[in-house]
């Protein structure tokens, strides 16, 4: 059983506890499975219980490869079926997280020298959980990022920094949100032309320089210049503008989609 387990890659994905989030990272992880891959997908023990409790108990049982593990998101323990507080979830995520991951990729370990799982070949870490991409750096693995959502809405968050660095944002008051301010014209926006400060992703809509979520993503842009490659659910021909500019600022980039069609095409081939 080792040799066997030794031959397939391993990789660990990790996506935002969310369904927008989730939804291409399992499509993702349904191509790399189909591809030889023995795929670990971590869900946050919250969500892994709302996915059980809508689909089932022995739901998320999997495959002998491919299995689920979950981490704590750091939050208050909670019942509700409901979608927890956004901002309060990326706090806790950035804060909390990076030590429950690195004790699985600690058992994930254990568990290969023992021959029950290939060894760990790379973490595969959501582009906005970079937490895992740190841990993938301390254990010596490469990571790979997933921006799950467009190249033009990356754009959009990578020009945060600059935004803030220029004093655009935060906002000055909130009379800024109805007096025209947003119909700002932006120069210099790579691969984007004609871009209003309301076309940006819309977290950068605060007057507060400690916002949570703007300085999340301040954060997590940073941690995604630090995986080893990055993925996008995109294609080129859709959006290949954005693409070039991207491909300047981030790791070597690939548009892997559109995601849905492939996995289409692997069901009818089974």
């Amino acid at each position: 059983m080792g040799s066997l387990a030794e031959s397939k890659p391993h990789a660990v994905l990790v996506p935002y506890p969310a369904q927008g989030h989730v939804t291409p990272m399992t499509k993702l992880a349904k191509l790399l499975h189909y591809k030889g891959f023995h795929i670990t997908f971590v869900n946050t023990e919250f969500n892994h219980k709302r996915l059980l409790k809508s689909r089932g108990p022995n739901a998320l049982d999997g495959l002998p490869d491919f299995h689920y593990e979950t981490i704590p998101d750091g939050l208050p323990p909670s019942d509700a079926d409901a979608t927890q507080d956004i901002p309060s979830l990326c706090d806790s995520i950035s804060k909390t997280c990076l030590g429950p991951f690195l004790d699985l990729l600690a058992k994930l370990k254990d568990s290969a020298s023992k021959g029950l799982v290939p060894p760990v070949t790379c973490v595969v870490s959501d582009g906005v959980m970079t937490f895992s991409v740190k841990a993938a750096e301390i254990v010596g693995l490469p990571s790979v990022l997933f921006w799950t959502a467009s190249a033009c809405g990356f754009v959009g968050y990578s020009q945060y920094r600059n935004l803030v660095e220029k004093g655009l944002v935060p906002l000055k008051d909130e009379s800024y949100l109805t007096n025209g301010y947003l119909d700002t014209v932006l120069d210099g926006i790579p691969g984007m032309k004609d871009i209003r400060l309301r076309d940006i992703p819309s977290f950068i809509r605060t007057t507060d320089p400690d916002d949570i979520m703007l300085n999340f993503f301040l954060r997590e842009i940073e941690g995604d210049r630090k995986a080893s490659v990055v993925v996008l659910n995109t294609f080129e021909e859709f959006e290949k503008d954005a693409l070039e500019a991207l491909s300047s600022m981030f790791p070597p980039l690939y548009p892997i989609g559109p995601l849905p069609m492939l996995v289409s095409q692997i069901q009818r081939a089974n």
